[in-house]
């Protein structure tokens, strides 16, 4: 915090409006700080809460977080994902991550966790594939620190050998700081497989599974 600005006293004015000048120049932008006797009643007073690291407003009789830029991920699967068996359950691996910001790869690697606490968007692609000319059956659904997310599966079929589709679904988490987020799969034969298509001209690669991960507030 800086030294409180001296009262104008003394025969030399113009030092004191010097220092008060700079004083103004450093300080005027500056956010308060939010202490335990901030009142949050009127609406749009923003504060910097220096206990949780981030800047708040007062927004109906509560101070709210504003979410700094910061919480997205984008991770890709460059290689096929193929099952050792049918019918048993897998969790996705996905390729090492790069300029992600706030969420990375735990330990193991399927796992993606999250730095901060709050709401994030997760949209989830894959590009499934069969070489079977019978249906054969896709399941994917997330888990949360190993148990699995309530009405979150998702399931496609495919019925003809060479066929392929890209399935998605976009969710809502509410995660605390630390969670861990997993891709679960699932195939009832072991002709099925996530594809990765490498590129060729004009067409770039095609990734065998996307997962898009933005934060929307704390």
């Amino acid at each position: 915090m800086s030294s409180p600005i001296l009262p104008p006293i003394g025969e030399d004015l113009r030092q004191w409006g010097r220092g008060l000048t700079r004083y103004l120049t450093q300080n005027l932008y500056k956010l308060g700080f939010k202490t335990p006797d901030s009142n949050p009643s009127e609406n749009g007073v923003i504060l910097w809460d220096n206990v949780n690291g981030y800047p708040v407003v007062s927004k109906n009789g509560e101070f709210r977080q504003i979410v700094l830029e910061g919480g997205h991920a984008d991770f890709i699967k460059t290689a096929d994902v193929v099952p050792a068996a049918d019918n048993t359950a897998y969790k996705l691996t996905y390729d090492a991550p790069s300029g992600n910001d706030g969420i990375t790869q735990g330990t193991p690697a399927s796992r993606i966790v999250f730095e901060e606490a709050g709401q994030y968007v997760v949209s989830f692609s894959a590009q499934i594939s069969s070489t079977s000319a019978s249906t054969v059956h896709f399941y994917f659904w997330p888990s949360v620190n190993g148990t699995n997310v309530a009405n979150s599966g998702m399931t496609t079929a495919l019925h003809q050998n060479n066929a392929t589709l890209v399935t998605s679904r976009t969710q809502i988490f509410t995660v605390a700081a630390n969670d861990y987020l997993e891709v679960n799969y699932m195939i009832d034969s072991t002709a099925g497989f996530l594809n990765y298509t490498a590129a060729s001209s004009p067409v770039p690669a095609i990734p065998a599974s996307t997962l898009a991960i933005t934060r929307l507030h704390g």
